[in-house]
């Protein structure tokens, strides 16, 4: 044990490190390693072996890994070897990376690549990774570290985990903190191994990402550079089976040119970048567009080197597959065409410009011939396939019968549509269907399920860690399905998660009887929030057995900023068993009154007086104040969602305030208190709002102006605090004029056709936070604040002058002794809204002041005292 544990990177905490090591593997995850394969994972083994046979040449892999492994850390790139296990004929493929350097001005340095092979089978015939030594250390830059995997995604997996258990690492998203690599000790010192070495093999096969809207919430302005970020990240956390959807609308002109449908046409059927993944599904058509070509081919460009990369590094890409939502012009050019129109989808009052879409029913002979040239045009410009194709025809959009002979001829036809393009098709559906719509009951499920053949179609269980579909619907009456993680919605920012479900879930669903579970997945609306959870999710895919959570965090604590902080640890503690607790069974969608205000008259809104009143008179026979009380909470506005003691995360941040100095420097650390500080202050306002809306009802018209001030400038506050670190900065002008076709930052230098993209994508950014789908004067959208932020920039600018309004309109109220005028409000705060959404200021792109003295001069002014505690 002293031995091991000398070897860690953390010199101060070596023993202790060492120990929880130990534990950690051998007592949670270590071999040896029954063979755990499920039903589900046999009915998919012909598309396992085909995956595998076309899989891109162990070289490839390898030096794809070598080059993830110098963007990750370059001071350490000669430090490991990777070696590619073959499955099918069990040799390796072992590979070290050379590095010439030339001492010329200026210093060039050359990598490539020295590979031998030889038989091994150290995984027998299954995905995983191995870690051991190098036999031959020398000290001088050469290899310490033997890496071998499958493919070059468990080759990135197992330096993962070798950073994580052995150099004390964390790595996550760059807008959440990034890497902590400061913990890997210097070159030829790396922790040694034990001798027998680390083997960690895939209980099940596929490791899923992406959701199909996380397109339009988090990648819509992304560039290259981003992307090959993210699957770099990708690979680190073990997924192989990622949506690849960018740049499918190029491919829908070339198809539905040959349909008679003309680029023309197909401007009011695409929606604009932030709405994409709406329009794909047929939920709406043209809202935010129309698209410019030149973004159209920018995309496809793209989304080649999207594919590319994923090809090389041996991952799985899913591409989309025809659902049937087709254009209006297709009506025309095919009469006779079984074309129905779809009912309304959220807007306000069913505008034609943008509801009710075209859905081509998969039963008509032409449903299969676009299914077809859809595939086939993807495998043109692609070259190749992973044979797996994501198709969701039912996600929001029902059926028009119940009858499951008319349901599974639907469903088999658009399965035909794909294995007519590609014979090893394989149909990925989204499992949302099943946990959010009542339409689906036993016969309408198994009819869908049931329509194709064993082992062409799989299930997301997109919601188990919540509400598992799997454990009601008996295995998902025998179909492949993979545990997800939904976790997110709309990517908005509140602390939040089930981690004790996320670390026993997929094992439970894994190992329960005749399980068809094939793999575990992320399936988050948007990403960049909650590193915590989404290190734990990603672990699931090597994990044997549970996870023992409280003496995981303890080391997460320790991993994520690099230094052994015992406060540190007990606050994170007790924000697993508070905010990342949560056991109620309610989706998350964060309704915090700052970001998504309530749109309701200020009598309608249930206050604690009328709780305590309710209490009081429980047994009341007077009849006119409980009916006093119903109608006015009848109407109530939802309260947002808590589920933890506030006094118990206030606690938390105290800790990590405490431990200010020690930890100042670590970015991933202001991150987390930047974080912790605006939960609790979100909190905080929510009670604040309450209060104000008190003393309205009370008819105090001091209290109501004292309290709005407060209120107004919490928002002030909470924006400074986030303008302490970039990762929480709105800078919407910059992100979409970076990520535009031909960007230059210079507006008078931009021609009109460039200005009118600037200003299209602008607003598409700015109405997806806000509105997000279409008004009239009066009546705010029904999606309004669904897409809402926490971010710098736009809480100074568009929250604040939002609440700013009602609090006037509150006071004008109380000032002229009647009713709080419902309609007025309504009519300004959108028309701020819709004004706000044109606008094209520039928010800044730097950070200002310090995150530690900003969070502890917002922690005395307003969580300091007691009374602020328990809300």
């Amino acid at each position: 044990m002293a031995a091991f544990a000398s070897s860690l990177c953390f010199s101060s905490i070596r023993m202790v490190m060492g120990f929880w090591v130990l534990l950690f593997l051998f007592g949670i995850n270590w071999v040896p390693l029954a063979d755990s394969s499920t039903l589900g994972v046999e009915y998919v083994s012909p598309l396992l072996e085909i995956q595998d046979r076309e899989r891109a040449p162990p070289s490839i892999q390898v030096s794809t890994a070598y080059a993830a492994l110098n963007r990750l850390i370059p001071s350490h790139s000669s430090s490991f070897q990777f070696s590619i296990i073959s499955k099918a004929y069990k040799f390796s493929s072992s590979c070290l990376l050379v590095i010439d350097v030339y001492e010329s001005k200026p210093r060039h340095v050359a990598y490539w690549l020295k590979c031998e092979r030889g038989m091994q089978d150290l995984c027998g015939g299954e995905p995983c990774f191995n870690l051991n030594n190098h036999p031959a250390v020398s000290h001088d830059g050469s290899p310490e570290i033997l890496i071998s995997g499958t493919t070059g995604v468990e080759l990135l997996s197992g330096l993962h985990w070798y950073l994580k258990y052995w150099c004390g690492a964390h790595i996550s998203w760059s807008k959440t903190g990034g890497a902590q690599l400061s913990s890997v000790p210097k070159l030829g010192s790396l922790p040694r191994i034990q001798d027998a070495g680390i083997t960690m093999k895939r209980p099940t096969p596929w490791s899923y990402y992406q959701n199909a809207v996380s397109s339009s919430y988090t990648f819509a302005w992304w560039d290259w550079e981003r992307w090959e970020k993210e699957i770099d990240w990708m690979a680190l956390q073990g997924i192989n089976l990622p949506l690849a959807f960018t740049g499918q609308e190029a491919i829908w002109q070339k198809v539905f040119q040959n349909f008679n449908i003309s680029a023309p046409d197909l401007d009011d059927f695409f929606g604009g970048p932030a709405f994409l993944a709406w329009s794909r599904m047929g939920n709406l058509h043209g809202w935010g567009g129309p698209l410019p070509q030149s973004w159209l081919d920018q995309q496809l460009i793209l989304q080649k080197k999207i594919l590319a990369r994923m090809y090389e590094f041996g991952m799985n890409p899913v591409l989309p597959a025809f659902s049937g939502n087709v254009p209006a012009a297709l009506k025309s050019v095919y009469p006779s065409a079984k074309i129905a129109r779809l009912g309304n989808w959220f807007t306000v009052r069913s505008d034609p410009r943008w509801c009710c879409t075209y859905l081509l029913d998969a039963t008509d002979p032409l449903f299969i011939e676009i299914g077809r040239a859809f595939i086939m045009q993807q495998l043109k410009e692609y070259g190749r396939s992973s044979h797996i194709y994501n198709c969701d025809t039912f996600d929001e959009n029902t059926p028009p019968s119940d009858d499951p002979e008319y349901i599974s001829s639907l469903a088999a036809a658009i399965f035909r549509g794909m294995e007519s393009g590609d014979d090893e098709a394989v149909w990925l559906m989204q499992g949302w269907l099943f946990t959010d719509d009542p339409f689906w009951k036993p016969p309408q499920m198994k009819a869908l399920l049931h329509s194709v053949p064993v082992g062409k179609l799989v299930v997301l269980d997109l919601y188990a860690e919540v509400k598992p579909v799997w454990a009601t619907s008996e295995q998902f009456y025998g179909v492949p399905y993979i545990w997800c993680m939904l976790h997110n919605f709309a990517g908005n920012i509140e602390m939040y998660g089930i981690v004790d479900s996320v670390g026993s879930g997929p094992i439970d669903a894994r190992l329960s009887p005749n399980s068809t579970m094939v793999g575990v997945g992320m399936s988050m609306e948007g990403i960049e929030q909650n590193p915590v959870v989404y290190d734990l999710m990603s672990e699931m895919a090597f994990r044997q057995d549970r996870v023992n959570i409280k003496t995981w965090i303890d080391m997460y604590a320790q991993r994520r900023y690099g230094l052994l902080v015992p406060s540190i640890q007990d606050a994170w503690n007790i924000l697993y068993h508070t905010v990342y607790n949560c056991t109620d069974g309610l989706n998350d969608k964060n309704r915090d009154v700052i970001v998504a205000f309530p749109d309701v008259d200020p009598n309608s809104i249930f206050t604690s007086p009328l709780l305590s009143l309710l209490r009081k008179h429980r047994h009341s026979n007077n009849r006119s104040l409980r009916r006093a009380i119903y109608q006015q909470t009848s109407n109530s506005y939802t309260h947002p969602h808590l589920w933890y003691s506030t006094s118990e995360v206030i606690r938390a941040l105290q800790l990590f305030i405490a431990s200010g100095n020690q930890l100042s420097e670590s970015n991933t650390f202001r991150y987390d208190l930047i974080d912790l500080t605006r939960q609790a202050l979100a909190k905080y306002a929510n009670q604040l709002f309450l209060k104000v809306v008190e003393a309205y009802q009370l008819g105090d018209l001091h209290a109501v102006t004292h309290r709005s001030q407060k209120f107004l400038s919490l928002v002030e506050d909470l924006d400074t605090l986030l303008a302490s670190m970039m990762d929480f900065y709105l800078a919407l002008g910059w992100k979409v004029r970076n990520n535009s076709p031909k960007t230059t930052n210079k507006r008078n230098r931009l021609g009109p056709s460039r200005l009118m993209t600037i200003t299209l994508f602008e607003w598409n950014a700015r109405t997806q936070i806000t509105m997000w789908f279409d008004n009239t004067e009066e009546e705010a959208s029904l999606l309004r604040d669904y897409g809402n932020k926490y971010w710098s920039g736009l809480l100074r600018d568009y929250y604040g002058p939002r609440a700013a309004i009602y609090f006037k309109f509150l006071i004008q109220s109380l000032e002229r002794g009647d009713g709080f005028r419902l309609r007025q409000w309504r009519k300004e705060w959108i028309k701020l809204t819709n004004d706000w959404q044109s606008r094209s200021n520039i928010f800044p792109t730097k950070s200002t002041g310090d995150a530690l003295n900003v969070s502890q001069r917002l922690y005395k002014k307003y969580l300091e005292e007691p009374d602020s505690h328990d809300f």
